[in-house]
């Protein structure tokens, strides 16, 4: 499970949890709208129109690159957890 800080405020932030490629398949565009991406939320969204929703069952293999690369853009920076 990646982590990720904001450096401004201390917020941490988890990119993936057990089940998020789930809640992404369940919930398709609204899954990017909670996590602030709107973006992807509006991607998703037209691509679930123009697919029929087929899409949503191909977007739940991307969500963890896509939630990782955009708290790195957006720059946090990764939490290193003790084991």
């Amino acid at each position: 499970m990646n982590k990720f800080k904001n450096p401004q405020n201390g917020y941490e932030e988890t990119a993936n949890g057990a089940f998020t490629w789930l809640w992404c398949l369940l919930f398709g565009f609204l899954y990017f709208l909670v996590k602030g991406n709107i973006v992807h939320a509006l991607i998703s969204f037209f691509l679930a129109m123009f697919t029929f929703g087929l899409s949503h069952l191909i977007y739940p293999f991307f969500v963890y690159g896509i939630n990782r690369r955009k708290y790195l853009k957006n720059g946090w920076v990764t939490v290193k957890e003790a084991v």
